[in-house]
């Protein structure tokens, strides 16, 4: 498996209902958070016609077969403009084998390059693959808590991996840190 990531493009609309339609039901209702049906005409113009400043979108595609794997954006808060609401999903096929890791942390990458050093995310309570993805970035904060949802806030390190995972990584590549 090759993954590769660019931005998403207004001819993708195609791609993404195709991905959408093959997404499962208990996937559809993590990414909005009630069920959901096909996308509409105007949620594929939102989704896919993005200004690449305060609204970004991300796809990851398998470069072999050209399917799409995953697509992950913010928006940039109006109030707060160094600050940027998340989103982020994951093909069934392809949960659990790093896209999500992936696109999360181009996302971050291209987050910083627009000025932007904290991401949001509102979610189900349930949903641990996001969170451990957040927590990738860096230590998450409980911003708001609802009936079944969570808003967890994560400010971006400056580059690159979170503090914690980059000092966990050196010491286990200079052996003072060994895996089971």
């Amino acid at each position: 498996m090759t993954v590769a990531v660019r931005p998403i493009e207004p001819g993708d609309k195609r791609k993404l209902v195709a991905a959408f339609e093959r997404l499962s039901e208990a996937s559809r209702y993590r990414r909005f958070l009630s069920p959901h049906g096909q996308l509409s005409k105007a949620e594929l113009r939102y989704l896919t016609e993005v200004d690449h400043h305060d609204h970004e979108a991300l796809v990851a595609f398998d470069t072999l077969t050209g399917e799409g794997m995953g697509v992950a954006r913010y928006v940039r808060h109006a109030q707060r403009p160094d600050s940027a609401e998340i989103a982020l999903v994951v093909g069934d096929e392809w949960q659990g084998r790093g896209v999500g890791t992936t696109l999360m942390h181009a996302l971050a990458d291209r987050a910083r390059e627009e000025g932007i050093g904290r991401f949001t995310a509102f979610m189900l309570a349930e949903n641990d693959a996001m969170a451990h993805l957040l927590g990738e970035l860096g230590e998450t904060r409980v911003v708001e808590v609802g009936q079944g949802t969570v808003e967890l806030a994560v400010d971006l390190p400056a580059r690159g991996l979170s503090p914690e995972l980059a000092s966990w990584l050196r010491s286990a590549a200079h052996g003072a840190l060994r895996l089971p």
